[in-house]
C-alpha cells in the first residue's frame, strides 16, 4: 500500500478493511483533515448496515474488561468488530486508561476486530464529531459491530452516545461515582444495564437501587434490562449479550431502528453544525477589532448580550432576525 494516501487509495483501503488504511482515515477525522471529508463523502453511501452499540459509565467500574468478553462472545459468533474507546481528557490513553483498556489487548492480532482510542485534541467540530466519522469508517470497512466505548457520563459523553443504536450502562456495586450517576439523572440514557462486579457483597443491592431509580421513570414502558456480570471470569457476558441483541430486535420488529437512527443523524448534524459555527464565531471575534469591541463592553456591562449577538451574527453570518429588534430568542 502506499505511503502517501490518495483519495481514491484510501476509499478502497477502507472498503477492503486494509488496517493501515482504517488507521489512516480515523487519523484524518481526528485532525479534521480536508481529506477526511472527501474520505467520508465517498463511503457515506456504503454505511448503515453496522450495529452501533455504545458503551458508558463512571470510570473504574470495568468498561473495558466487559467490552473485551462482550468482543471475544460476538467473535465466537463469527461477526467482525470495529472499537472505538474515546477518551475526553487526553488523545492518548495513557496512564491508569491504558491499564484499563490494556484488557482489549487480546483481541489487537485479530484480522477481524480493529480497535482505536481517540481523544479530544484537533478535533474542529469536538468528540461526537470524530467519533461519528471513524463510526462511518469502520461501517463502511464492512464491521459488523462497533462498539463505542467511553470513560465517563459527562456531557460530552452522552453526546458521543448519541450516535448508538443501542446504549450499555455500565455501573459498578460500592462505587460512589455510579451512585453520582444514578442522581444524575444518567438512567435516562441506557438500554441495557451492567452491574459488573457481580461477586460483590453490594451486588444486589445495586440492582436494587437501580430498579427504584428506574421505577421512578414516567415511561412506563421503559425497563431497562439488569444484568449482573463479572466481565474477568466472562460470567454473564452470555446473558448480557442476549438481552442487546434482543434490544435490537424490538427495536427492528417495530420500526423504530431506522426512526432513532435518522433522529441520531439529524442531531449530529446540528451539534456539528452548531460546533462549527462556534468556532467560526471565536476566529472571527479574535480577529475582527469592532467585534472584540463589542464583546469588551458586554463585560463591561456597557451593552447587553442581545445586541451584542445580533450585530456579531449579522456581521460573521450576514444573519439578522429580520426586524431589527434583536434575535429571535423563541
Amino acid at each position: 500500500m502506499p505511503r502517501t494516501w490518495t483519495l481514491e487509495a484510501l476509499v478502497e483501503g477502507v472498503r477492503g478493511g486494509d488496517r493501515r488504511a482504517l488507521a489512516r482515515a480515523i487519523t484524518l477525522v481526528e485532525s479534521s483533515d480536508r481529506l477526511a471529508y472527501e474520505l467520508i463523502r465517498e463511503l457515506y453511501p456504503e454505511t448503515g448496515r453496522a450495529y452501533v452499540v455504545g458503551v458508558t459509565g463512571p470510570p473504574g467500574v470495568g468498561k473495558s474488561s466487559l467490552l473485551s468478553a462482550l468482543v471475544r462472545h460476538v467473535r465466537a459468533e463469527g461477526r467482525s468488530v470495529g472499537v472505538i474507546s474515546v477518551d475526553p481528557s487526553s488523545p492518548f490513553t495513557k496512564g491508569a486508561l491504558l491499564g484499563d483498556r490494556i484488557r482489549l489487548a487480546d483481541h489487537f492480532l485479530d484480522p477481524e476486530v480493529f480497535i482505536r482510542s481517540m481523544g479530544t485534541r484537533g478535533h474542529l467540530g469536538g468528540l461526537a464529531e470524530a467519533t461519528l466519522q471513524a463510526t462511518l469508517v469502520l461501517d463502511a470497512a464492512g464491521k459488523d459491530l462497533v462498539f463505542v466505548e467511553t470513560v465517563g457520563t459527562g456531557q460530552s459523553e452522552v453526546e458521543v452516545i448519541g450516535i448508538a443504536d443501542t446504549v450499555l450502562l455500565v455501573l459498578m456495586p460500592g462505587s460512589g461515582d455510579s451512585i453520582q450517576a444514578l442522581k444524575a439523572g444518567i438512567m435516562e440514557i441506557p438500554d441495557v444495564i451492567a452491574v459488573n462486579k457481580r461477586d460483590h457483597p453490594a451486588a444486589k443491592t445495586m440492582v436494587a437501587e437501580v430498579r427504584s431509580i428506574l421505577a421512578l421513570d414516567p415511561e412506563q414502558d421503559r425497563r431497562p434490562p439488569i444484568v449482573l456480570t463479572e466481565a474477568v471470569r466472562d460470567e454473564g457476558v452470555d446473558e448480557l449479550w442476549e438481552k442487546i441483541a434482543g434490544h435490537r430486535a424490538q427495536l427492528e420488529e417495530s420500526g423504530t431502528l431506522a426512526e432513532r437512527r435518522a433522529e441520531n443523524l439529524a442531531g449530529e448534524v446540528f451539534a456539528v453544525a452548531s460546533a462549527h459555527a462556534k468556532t467560526r464565531l471565536q476566529e472571527a471575534v479574535a480577529e475582527d477589532e469592532e467585534l472584540r469591541r463589542l464583546l469588551g463592553e458586554v463585560q463591561r456591562r456597557e451593552l447587553d448580550p442581545l445586541t451584542a449577538v445580533r450585530e456579531i451574527m449579522e456581521k460573521v453570518f450576514r444573519l439578522s432576525d429580520g426586524d431589527g429588534d434583536g434575535p429571535d430568542t423563541r
